[in-house]
């Protein structure tokens, strides 16, 4: 088990597991602020951590918060030798503006162990049966794959309704 050591700012909520077994560790707003709608904000937690060599801490929302406000995180990675403190970028997708009080739940941190690549430059890259098809190359209803990246957007808004 990683040690994930942290220092907070007074006044600051510490991060917490709200159950055991939770995957992400809850961040707390530690300001007062209303985000507009269609605005985004950083909020400051008051919390500053030193995430182990070999980790990294993954920015996520809390998903009760995205779908009864349209609250969503727009901060990511959080490197093993940044000690800055932890800010949580929230964007207000809502038609309505957003009351994030002090305390409040505005984020969740997950713990993953990452691999450092050596990277390596080449001519080509292996062929793959998906190849260079991106957005929407498995089609979106189940069994209703589009393996033609040839065919036009209508004759594939076609073969999803059969």
């Amino acid at each position: 088990m990683a040690v994930v050591r942290f220092k907070k700012e007074r006044g600051a909520k510490a991060p917490s597991y709200a159950y055991k077994g939770d995957a992400g560790l809850d961040l707390y707003s530690n300001e007062d602020k209303v985000l507009e709608p269609m605005h985004r904000a950083p909020l400051r937690t008051g919390i500053y951590f030193e995430i182990p060599k070999g980790y990294v801490g993954l920015i996520w929302d809390k998903s009760g918060l995205a779908l009864r406000t349209g609250v969503h995180t727009l901060s990511g990675v959080l490197d093993s030798n940044y000690r800055g403190e932890l800010k949580v970028v929230l964007l207000n997708v809502s038609s309505k503006p957003i009351r994030i009080e002090k305390d409040m739940k505005v984020g969740q941190l997950l713990l993953q162990k990452i691999e450092t690549a050596k990277l390596k430059e080449v001519e080509n890259l292996s062929k793959t049966v998906r190849g260079e098809r991106g957005f929407g190359s498995s089609g979106i209803r189940a069994g209703k794959t589009i393996n033609n990246p040839e065919i036009g957007l209508g004759k594939i808004k076609e073969a999803i309704k059969k």
